[in-house]
């Protein structure tokens, strides 16, 4: 009952302000005068009670109830007025950006796409069509947006998902291409690309955490191999190593500035003619390392070459339409 009765609270309050406006003749003026009287009665309210009011008046809770159903059905007449014509012609353009395609002529075959889309804005494929397009230009920002209109109007269809992923890894957005990539084979389990693809987006996903290594490489992996870590153990304990560790340091940080230590000085009070010894040393003492490396552990030197291998950009995993 308090809804009716925010309700005929409504309508009196409408009814008082139609009666305050000054717009009215005198035998209208009754008549609404007689109608809030019946309603307050009816309903037992008073134009007083302002605990019944809501946060609207009754003309803007009419206004916002015809401008939806006006909004549904401009938006139903869109849908509509596309006819077999349209459609046909729609279509006519779309094979011709399919055939620019072809032949990589991209700007052409985005404005196919366009036009088709002008014709028949309600077909998911001119967009999916055009964002592949966008991406082939470099255009990856403009693929996304193709692609979420795609699939707002068919949110089953597994390529817009697909060519989302593609373009998201492009930005380097990796972990939301795994996502559309999960979707789309979430509606196409059998296709290779997306399964080739979301791998793609994972490893590159893996090497961005805290935990990978520089360029990629499986940094943490390497630390807790023992044949590594012993290796590593055994270049720090050499003697020349830890000489020429403790020469740089004490070059760095000691008495050496302004050239005084001889040799000729360098910003930072680092000794030039030291520094040079012994990067060089440190740099033979590297080489040295990575021979015995070599030598000791071969199935580890090409597991690190085969993680930097895997790192590299792929190609030829893109679809087209």
């Amino acid at each position: 009952m308090s809804d009716n009765k925010r309700l005929a609270f409504s309508i009196i309050s409408f009814l008082h302000d139609q009666l305050s406006s000054g717009n009215l003749s005198s035998g209208a003026q009754e008549s609404l005068e007689v109608a809030v009287q019946c309603l307050e009665t009816a309903f037992e309210v008073s134009a007083d009670d302002r605990s019944l009011a809501v946060p609207l008046t009754l003309p803007e809770i009419f206004a916002d109830a015809t401008r939806e159903t006006s909004s549904q059905v401009n938006n139903n007449a869109t849908v509509n007025t596309v006819g077999d014509d349209e459609r046909a012609e729609a279509e006519r353009l779309k094979n011709d950006g399919n055939d620019q395609m072809k032949v990589e002529n991209y700007a052409a075959a985005v404005e196919f796409y366009s036009k088709a889309i002008a014709v028949n804005p309600q077909n998911a494929v001119y967009y999916c069509n055009r964002a592949a397009a966008l991406s082939k230009l470099g255009n990856y920002a403009g693929a996304v947006q193709d692609c979420e209109q795609a699939i707002g109007i068919d949110p089953n269809y597994s390529k817009a998902y697909g060519r989302m992923g593609l373009a998201l890894a492009s930005l380097n957005k990796h972990a939301e291409a795994v996502t559309f990539y999960k979707k789309a084979l979430e509606l196409d389990p059998d296709n290779d690309s997306y399964k080739s693809n979301l791998k793609i987006a994972e490893d590159k996903m893996d090497a961005a955490s805290p935990t990978a290594g520089m360029g990629g490489m499986d940094l943490a992996g390497l630390l807790s191999n023992p044949s590594f870590m012993n290796m590593a153990s055994s270049l720090m304990t050499n003697p020349q190593v830890q000489q020429m560790m403790s020469g740089m340091m004490s070059g760095a940080y000691g008495g050496g500035a302004g050239g005084t230590g001889g040799g000729g000085g360098v910003p930072g009070g680092l000794p030039g003619a030291a520094s040079g010894r012994d990067l060089s040393g440190l740099i033979q003492a590297g080489q040295q390392f990575a021979q015995q490396m070599q030598q000791e552990n071969p199935e580890l030197i090409e597991q690190l070459r085969s993680q930097i291998r895997n790192r590299l950009p792929s190609a030829g995993n893109d679809e087209q339409p």
